[in-house]
């Protein structure tokens, strides 16, 4: 059985940061993808960044590049999203999926997916 499980949410002013935890059971970690995506309210979900877990290579969303940063922890199948200068806009509930590695950076479906973790910014 499949589970992720994500950490590290919270309530923060804006420009202050956060670490989000996701770590994967039950999931071949290896050679495939973990990424980071985030739903706010009435908005459609979004990815805000993925990693290959083989070759480390990562993708981020336009808003958030230069501000977040996803890396993993290989031998504790463990990802992570460090959020720094965090905007109102960053307010959403955010989820860590696994999902399959179709080549190079490319990542294909994500299957898997946690239960989710709120991240809350005010001014």
């Amino acid at each position: 059985q499949v589970q992720l499980v994500e950490s590290g949410g919270g309530s923060v002013q804006a420009g202050g940061s956060l670490r989000l935890s996701c770590t994967a059971s039950g999931y071949t970690y290896r050679g495939n993808c973990m990424g980071w995506f985030r739903q706010a309210p009435g908005k459609e979900r979004e990815t805000v960044a993925t990693i290959t877990t083989g070759g480390g290579r990562t993708y981020y969303a336009d808003s958030v590049k230069g501000r977040f940063t996803i890396s993993q922890d290989y031998g504790k199948n463990t990802v992570y999203l460090q959020m720094n200068s965090l905007k109102l806009e960053d307010t959403a509930m955010y989820y860590c999926a696994g999902g399959t590695w179709i080549g190079g950076n490319s990542c294909g479906s994500f299957n898997y997916w946690g239960q989710g973790t709120q991240v809350t910014v005010s001014s």
